[in-house]
């Protein structure tokens, strides 16, 4: 829950580059539609609702987006960023550019815990008194963290084991061994929150639990206005990571799967992601997602064949992204990832009678289940 925030390797379904690196300018310029969604400055989607991308030095993802919402003499925002000081700067500027300063925030809505959403929120409390609000879903999560202390991946690495990666899982800590762990980026919020519609002063926003890419992952529907500030549970060019957490997630692909089609029973929105361009329609890109997922879904299936085989084998069998990158091409990090996603989807798999499993020595292995003799048909679709 606290390394990098990076998507994972087989999700990036757009074909999107990775790896170039936002470059933290404070130059503040309104745009519309010129450039990278990434580019320092500021957008005004809506009268009164601005999205803002701050920078993720290092990180393939470039930004991350968060929204300043005017509502009468101040500022509601929509995520918090990492506590960057080139981060700290790009907000300052984009408030300035508004007519604000900082000190305008009174409160912060932070969709999960991922670093890139909520260390920012919680240095701008210390700086400034405003109040943050985060799902309930995310209090295990916060206070297992806040209980171990460590930037390890705890949760990944007991996941790499289970799915068989074990030299991954050793290589895995060995490189986050030695990582600082900061307890003040991770102090609770002011307020945990559920389902039901949040008065803010003149606007309402709906809060709406979407688990799947955190257990507490939580999106703000602005009704009033067709506006989903979607986090990183929709994103428009990639999927978010699943279960990439502390909690213990359960079946975090199959809550995933169902809070996507949650969003399809609200009325469609234009969609705020946290990472890339707004874009026309919740509903439309929702769609895709999930059929991103059934087509992986059947091809996990597939790569099981007719063997019994852990996750670490079956990952090694799947090409990711759209340019079908061989897991051997992988790093690390992205390898870890790549497993976990694996064990997510033969999960869900055996949920659905697809597959079972069986433990052997501290790691499943999973054997697909078929109606009918090898060879006398196609396997079987989710």
């Amino acid at each position: 829950m606290t390394e990098r925030h990076t998507p994972p390797p087989e999700d990036d379904v757009s074909g999107e580059r990775k790896g170039s690196t936002a470059n933290g300018s404070s130059a503040v310029t309104e745009r519309a539609g010129r450039g990278s969604w990434s580019d320092a400055g500021l957008e005004t989607v809506r009268p009164g609702v601005h999205r803002v991308p701050l920078p993720l030095p290092g990180d393939g993802l470039r930004a991350v987006n968060v929204y300043l919402l005017e509502d009468g003499d101040g500022i509601v925002m929509i995520d918090g960023g990492w506590a960057l000081p080139e981060s700290r700067r790009s907000l300052e500027d984009a408030m300035a550019s508004l007519g604000y300063d900082l000190a305008a925030i009174t409160q912060i809505l932070v969709t999960h815990i991922h670093r890139d959403h909520y260390t920012q929120a919680v240095a701008l409390r210390r700086l400034l008194g405003a109040r943050v609000l985060l799902g309930a879903g995310e209090r295990p999560g916060l206070e297992t963290l806040r209980q171990i202390a460590t930037q390890a991946p705890v949760r990944s690495l007991e996941i790499l084991g289970r799915g068989g990666a074990h030299d991954l899982a050793e290589r895995i800590r060995k490189q986050s061994g030695g990582a600082d762990f900061d307890d003040r980026d991770w102090e609770l919020p002011d307020e945990w929150l559920g389902a039901g519609v949040r008065r803010l002063g003149r606007r309402s926003l709906r809060v709406v639990p979407t688990p799947g890419h955190t257990r507490g992952h939580v999106v703000y529907l602005d009704e009033d206005n067709a506006l989903m500030f979607a986090g990183d549970h929709v994103l428009p060019h990639i999927t978010p990571s699943i279960g990439f957490e502390l909690a213990a997630p359960g079946l975090p692909l199959a809550d995933y799967l169902r809070s996507l089609h949650l969003m399809t029973t609200f009325a469609d929105t234009r969609l705020l992601p946290a990472h890339g361009p707004v874009t026309g329609s919740t509903h439309a890109r929702a769609g895709e997602l999930l059929l991103h997922h059934d087509r992986r879904l059947t091809a996990t299936l597939r790569a099981l064949g007719e063997g019994s085989l852990s996750a670490y084998e079956v990952a090694r069998r799947l090409t990711w992204t759209r340019r079908d990158v061989p897991f051997a091409d992988l790093d690390d990090f992205n390898q870890m990832l790549a497993v976990s996603e694996t064990v997510a989807h033969l999960d869900v798999l055996v949920a659905r009678g697809q597959a079972v499993t069986a433990r052997e020595d501290g790691t499943d292995r999973y054997t697909a289940v078929r109606e009918w003799p090898p060879g006398c048909g196609p396997v079987p679709g989710p």
